[in-house]
């Protein structure tokens, strides 16, 4: 088995349904990888922590955050 993953950052437009746009994307990606030959099995949300950075000579320094990702996972058999 062979195994996909992308990123999903879907690009909502202000003023229209958002919930809409981001399926559409979604079904759009799904649809292109499936023609491929990959198989949609999840999307999968990671969490991490980015670290703080003290930046140049302490200037410019910026503070650690969490952060989430979307990432869709597609499989087909090698």
């Amino acid at each position: 088995m062979e195994y996909k993953t992308i990123p999903f950052t879907p690009s909502l437009q202000a003023g229209k349904n958002r919930s809409e746009q981001a399926a559409a994307q979604l079904q759009e990606i799904i649809n292109n990888y499936s023609e491929r030959g990959w198989e949609y099995l999840r999307l999968e949300v990671l969490s991490s922590y980015v670290q703080p950075s003290s930046g140049c000579f302490g200037l410019g320094g910026k503070d650690g955050y969490n952060l989430s990702i979307q990432i869709l996972v597609f499989s087909r058999k090698s």
